[in-house]
Protein backbone atom coordinates (compact mmCIF):
# COMPACT_ATOMS: atom_id res chain seq x y z
CA UNK A 1 0.00 0.00 0.00
CA UNK A 2 1.07 3.55 -0.71
CA UNK A 3 0.28 5.76 2.26
CA UNK A 4 2.64 8.62 1.51
CA UNK A 5 4.35 10.14 -1.50
CA UNK A 6 7.05 12.77 -1.72
CA UNK A 7 8.34 14.99 -4.50
CA UNK A 8 11.93 16.24 -4.49
CA UNK A 9 12.75 19.09 -6.86
CA UNK A 10 10.20 21.78 -7.64
CA UNK A 11 11.56 23.26 -10.83
CA UNK A 12 9.52 24.22 -13.88
CA UNK A 13 8.36 20.61 -14.34
CA UNK A 14 8.39 19.24 -10.79
CA UNK A 15 6.36 22.10 -9.35
CA UNK A 16 3.50 21.36 -11.73
CA UNK A 17 3.80 17.57 -11.56
CA UNK A 18 3.64 17.51 -7.77
CA UNK A 19 0.51 19.65 -7.84
CA UNK A 20 -1.52 16.70 -9.19
CA UNK A 21 -0.60 14.28 -6.40
CA UNK A 22 -2.91 15.60 -3.63
CA UNK A 23 -5.87 14.64 -5.82
CA UNK A 24 -4.96 10.98 -5.27
CA UNK A 25 -3.05 10.86 -1.96
CA UNK A 26 -3.80 12.23 1.49
CA UNK A 27 -0.14 12.80 2.38
CA UNK A 28 2.03 14.46 -0.22
CA UNK A 29 5.38 15.83 0.97
CA UNK A 30 7.51 18.25 -1.06
CA UNK A 31 11.10 19.37 -0.71
CA UNK A 32 13.16 21.84 -2.69
CA UNK A 33 16.67 23.18 -2.19
CA UNK A 34 15.11 26.65 -2.05
CA UNK A 35 12.75 25.69 0.77
CA UNK A 36 10.55 28.77 0.30
CA UNK A 37 9.39 27.22 -2.97
CA UNK A 38 8.28 24.08 -1.12
CA UNK A 39 6.37 26.24 1.36
CA UNK A 40 4.76 28.12 -1.51
CA UNK A 41 3.74 24.82 -3.12
CA UNK A 42 2.25 23.60 0.16
CA UNK A 43 0.20 26.77 0.58
CA UNK A 44 -1.10 26.62 -2.99
CA UNK A 45 -1.77 22.92 -3.49
CA UNK A 46 -2.21 21.43 -0.02
CA UNK A 47 1.07 19.52 0.00
CA UNK A 48 3.35 19.42 3.04
CA UNK A 49 6.76 21.14 2.96
CA UNK A 50 9.20 18.84 4.77
CA UNK A 51 12.89 18.25 5.35
CA UNK A 52 14.87 16.09 2.96
CA UNK A 53 15.13 13.45 5.71
CA UNK A 54 11.33 13.26 5.90
CA UNK A 55 10.81 13.30 2.12
CA UNK A 56 13.09 10.33 1.55
CA UNK A 57 11.11 8.19 3.99
CA UNK A 58 7.88 8.24 1.98
CA UNK A 59 6.49 5.06 0.41
CA UNK A 60 7.05 6.49 -3.06
CA UNK A 61 9.60 9.22 -3.67
CA UNK A 62 9.69 11.25 -6.88
CA UNK A 63 12.70 13.28 -7.89
CA UNK A 64 13.00 15.74 -10.76
CA UNK A 65 16.43 17.37 -10.70
CA UNK A 66 18.82 18.82 -13.30
CA UNK A 67 21.17 15.82 -13.54
CA UNK A 68 21.74 12.31 -12.22
CA UNK A 69 24.59 13.60 -10.06
CA UNK A 70 22.18 15.48 -7.79
CA UNK A 71 19.91 12.46 -7.54
CA UNK A 72 22.78 10.14 -6.63
CA UNK A 73 23.99 12.57 -3.97
CA UNK A 74 20.59 12.66 -2.25
CA UNK A 75 19.98 8.92 -2.47
CA UNK A 76 23.36 8.01 -1.03
CA UNK A 77 23.07 10.56 1.78
CA UNK A 78 19.42 9.86 2.57
CA UNK A 79 18.53 6.34 1.39
CA UNK A 80 14.83 5.44 1.49
CA UNK A 81 13.30 2.84 3.76
CA UNK A 82 12.96 -0.82 2.83
CA UNK A 83 10.02 -1.38 0.49
CA UNK A 84 10.04 2.17 -0.89
CA UNK A 85 10.11 2.99 -4.60
CA UNK A 86 12.21 5.88 -5.86
CA UNK A 87 10.84 7.24 -9.15
CA UNK A 88 13.37 9.53 -10.81
CA UNK A 89 11.83 11.85 -13.40
CA UNK A 90 15.15 13.54 -14.15
CA UNK A 91 16.46 13.32 -17.72
CA UNK A 92 19.32 11.23 -16.45
CA UNK A 93 22.17 8.97 -17.44
CA UNK A 94 21.34 5.27 -18.02
CA UNK A 95 24.49 4.10 -16.20
CA UNK A 96 23.40 6.08 -13.14
CA UNK A 97 20.00 4.35 -13.16
CA UNK A 98 21.67 0.94 -13.15
CA UNK A 99 23.95 2.05 -10.31
CA UNK A 100 21.10 3.48 -8.19
CA UNK A 101 18.86 0.47 -8.83
CA UNK A 102 21.60 -1.81 -7.52
CA UNK A 103 22.26 0.46 -4.53
CA UNK A 104 18.60 0.59 -3.52
CA UNK A 105 18.06 -3.12 -4.11
CA UNK A 106 20.66 -3.73 -1.39
CA UNK A 107 18.53 -1.50 0.87
CA UNK A 108 15.38 -3.48 0.07
CA UNK A 109 14.00 -0.64 -2.08
CA UNK A 110 13.53 -0.02 -5.81
CA UNK A 111 14.65 2.63 -8.31
CA UNK A 112 12.73 3.45 -11.47
CA UNK A 113 14.15 5.82 -14.09
CA UNK A 114 11.05 7.64 -15.27
CA UNK A 115 11.88 10.74 -17.35
CA UNK A 116 8.98 12.72 -18.77
CA UNK A 117 8.22 14.52 -22.01
CA UNK A 118 5.56 17.09 -22.80
CA UNK A 119 7.07 20.31 -21.50
CA UNK A 120 5.47 22.51 -18.86
CA UNK A 121 2.06 22.53 -20.55
CA UNK A 122 1.96 18.73 -20.24
CA UNK A 123 2.98 18.94 -16.60
CA UNK A 124 0.28 21.55 -16.01
CA UNK A 125 -2.41 19.45 -17.67
CA UNK A 126 -1.27 16.09 -16.28
CA UNK A 127 -0.69 14.68 -19.77
CA UNK A 128 3.04 13.94 -19.74
CA UNK A 129 4.57 10.98 -21.50
CA UNK A 130 6.45 8.92 -18.90
CA UNK A 131 9.02 6.38 -20.14
CA UNK A 132 10.05 4.00 -17.36
CA UNK A 133 12.93 1.62 -16.88
CA UNK A 134 13.42 -0.77 -13.98
CA UNK A 135 11.75 -3.65 -12.15
CA UNK A 136 8.37 -4.46 -13.72
CA UNK A 137 6.68 -5.23 -10.39
CA UNK A 138 7.91 -1.95 -8.91
CA UNK A 139 6.51 -0.21 -11.99
CA UNK A 140 3.11 -1.80 -11.40
CA UNK A 141 3.15 -0.72 -7.75
CA UNK A 142 4.15 2.85 -8.63
CA UNK A 143 1.74 3.23 -11.55
CA UNK A 144 -1.10 4.76 -9.51
CA UNK A 145 1.24 7.43 -8.16
CA UNK A 146 2.53 8.30 -11.64
CA UNK A 147 -0.91 8.39 -13.24
CA UNK A 148 -1.98 11.80 -11.83
CA UNK A 149 0.53 13.63 -14.03
CA UNK A 150 0.95 11.05 -16.81
CA UNK A 151 -0.91 10.71 -20.08
CA UNK A 152 1.04 7.90 -21.72
CA UNK A 153 2.90 5.78 -19.13
CA UNK A 154 5.05 2.98 -20.58
CA UNK A 155 7.48 0.49 -19.09
CA UNK A 156 10.23 0.38 -21.72
CA UNK A 157 12.74 -2.06 -20.24
CA UNK A 158 15.28 -2.65 -17.51
CA UNK A 159 17.05 0.00 -15.45
CA UNK A 160 18.38 2.76 -17.69
CA UNK A 161 15.91 2.14 -20.52
CA UNK A 162 13.72 5.09 -19.57
CA UNK A 163 16.67 7.47 -19.56
CA UNK A 164 17.82 6.05 -22.89
CA UNK A 165 14.45 6.63 -24.56
CA UNK A 166 14.30 10.21 -23.25
CA UNK A 167 17.83 10.99 -24.46
CA UNK A 168 17.14 9.67 -27.96
CA UNK A 169 13.80 11.50 -28.04
CA UNK A 170 15.54 14.77 -27.26
CA UNK A 171 18.26 14.06 -29.81
CA UNK A 172 15.51 13.72 -32.43
CA UNK A 173 13.99 16.98 -31.18
CA UNK A 174 17.38 18.67 -31.61
CA UNK A 175 17.88 17.27 -35.11
CA UNK A 176 14.41 18.41 -36.17
CA UNK A 177 14.97 21.84 -34.60
CA UNK A 178 18.18 22.41 -36.54
CA UNK A 179 16.78 21.07 -39.82
CA UNK A 180 13.74 23.33 -39.43
CA UNK A 181 15.98 26.35 -38.86
CA UNK A 182 17.90 25.66 -42.06
CA UNK A 183 14.76 24.83 -44.05
CA UNK A 184 12.73 27.89 -43.05
CA UNK A 185 15.71 30.20 -43.50
CA UNK A 186 16.03 28.82 -47.03
CA UNK A 187 12.36 29.57 -47.65
CA UNK A 188 12.65 33.12 -46.34
CA UNK A 189 15.77 33.75 -48.42
CA UNK A 190 13.69 32.78 -51.46
CA UNK A 191 10.85 35.15 -50.66
CA UNK A 192 8.39 32.58 -49.33
CA UNK A 193 5.77 33.56 -46.73
CA UNK A 194 6.77 31.53 -43.70
CA UNK A 195 3.33 31.27 -42.09
CA UNK A 196 1.76 29.99 -45.29
CA UNK A 197 4.67 27.59 -45.80
CA UNK A 198 4.29 26.33 -42.24
CA UNK A 199 0.62 25.56 -42.83
CA UNK A 200 1.52 23.55 -45.93
CA UNK A 201 4.33 21.64 -44.23
CA UNK A 202 2.17 20.79 -41.22
CA UNK A 203 -0.29 19.17 -43.63
CA UNK A 204 2.52 17.31 -45.37
CA UNK A 205 5.24 14.75 -44.73
CA UNK A 206 7.80 17.25 -43.44
CA UNK A 207 5.89 18.05 -40.26
CA UNK A 208 7.27 17.34 -36.80
CA UNK A 209 6.68 18.49 -33.24
CA UNK A 210 9.07 21.33 -34.04
CA UNK A 211 7.01 22.62 -36.97
CA UNK A 212 3.70 21.98 -35.24
CA UNK A 213 4.53 23.56 -31.87
CA UNK A 214 8.05 24.91 -31.39
CA UNK A 215 8.31 27.00 -34.54
CA UNK A 216 4.95 28.82 -34.29
CA UNK A 217 4.83 29.13 -30.49
CA UNK A 218 8.45 30.04 -29.77
CA UNK A 219 10.46 31.05 -32.83
CA UNK A 220 8.30 32.82 -35.42
CA UNK A 221 6.84 35.03 -32.69
CA UNK A 222 10.38 35.61 -31.28
CA UNK A 223 9.23 34.85 -27.74
CA UNK A 224 11.51 31.89 -26.87
CA UNK A 225 9.77 31.29 -23.48
CA UNK A 226 12.03 29.46 -21.03
CA UNK A 227 10.40 26.12 -20.21
CA UNK A 228 13.17 23.68 -21.18
CA UNK A 229 16.64 25.16 -20.88
CA UNK A 230 19.15 24.87 -23.71
CA UNK A 231 21.88 23.47 -21.42
CA UNK A 232 19.55 20.58 -20.57
CA UNK A 233 19.01 19.79 -24.25
CA UNK A 234 22.78 19.88 -24.74
CA UNK A 235 23.14 17.45 -21.84
CA UNK A 236 20.54 15.07 -23.28
CA UNK A 237 22.04 15.04 -26.77
CA UNK A 238 25.36 14.19 -25.15
CA UNK A 239 23.77 11.24 -23.34
CA UNK A 240 22.20 9.98 -26.57
CA UNK A 241 25.46 10.27 -28.48
CA UNK A 242 27.35 8.44 -25.72
CA UNK A 243 24.81 5.58 -25.86
CA UNK A 244 25.33 5.17 -29.60
CA UNK A 245 29.09 5.29 -29.26
CA UNK A 246 29.06 2.75 -26.42
CA UNK A 247 27.22 0.42 -28.80
CA UNK A 248 29.96 1.10 -31.38
CA UNK A 249 27.46 2.49 -33.89
CA UNK A 250 28.33 4.97 -36.64
CA UNK A 251 26.93 8.36 -35.63
CA UNK A 252 27.36 10.91 -38.44
CA UNK A 253 24.09 12.77 -37.86
CA UNK A 254 23.94 12.37 -34.08
CA UNK A 255 27.52 13.61 -33.72
CA UNK A 256 26.84 16.66 -35.89
CA UNK A 257 23.59 17.46 -34.08
CA UNK A 258 25.22 17.21 -30.65
CA UNK A 259 28.08 19.43 -31.82
CA UNK A 260 25.70 22.07 -33.16
CA UNK A 261 23.53 22.09 -30.03
CA UNK A 262 26.56 22.24 -27.76
CA UNK A 263 27.96 25.14 -29.80
CA UNK A 264 24.63 26.95 -29.55
CA UNK A 265 24.61 26.35 -25.82
CA UNK A 266 28.14 27.68 -25.33
CA UNK A 267 27.41 30.84 -27.33
CA UNK A 268 23.86 31.55 -26.11
CA UNK A 269 22.70 34.08 -23.58
CA UNK A 270 22.18 32.82 -20.01
CA UNK A 271 18.76 31.28 -19.29
CA UNK A 272 18.04 30.49 -22.93
CA UNK A 273 15.22 28.18 -23.95
CA UNK A 274 16.16 25.19 -26.10
CA UNK A 275 14.42 26.81 -29.07
CA UNK A 276 16.95 29.65 -28.95
CA UNK A 277 19.50 27.24 -30.47
CA UNK A 278 18.24 28.50 -33.84
CA UNK A 279 19.82 31.88 -33.09
CA UNK A 280 23.22 30.35 -33.81
CA UNK A 281 22.14 29.55 -37.36
CA UNK A 282 20.54 32.98 -37.66
CA UNK A 283 23.89 34.54 -36.76
CA UNK A 284 25.54 32.55 -39.57
CA UNK A 285 22.86 33.31 -42.19
CA UNK A 286 22.12 36.88 -41.01
CA UNK A 287 18.43 36.06 -41.47
CA UNK A 288 15.90 35.96 -38.63
CA UNK A 289 13.20 33.30 -38.79
CA UNK A 290 10.10 35.44 -38.36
Amino acid sequence: MTNSVAFIGLGAMGYRMAAHLPKSFAQVMVWNRNFAKAEQHAAKYGTQAVTIEQATQADIIFSCLPTSAEVESIITQYPPKSGAIWVDCTSGVPESAVKMASFLQAQGAHFLDAPVSGQTIGAENGTLTVMIGGDAQAFERAYAAIEPFGGLIKHVGESGAGFAVKAVNNMLLAANLWATAEGFTTLKANGVDLNSALECINASSGKSAVTEMVLPQRILNREFPLTFALPLLAKDTGIALALAQQAKLPTPLLSLTQNLIQTANLTSEPDSDFSAAVKLYESWSQIEIK
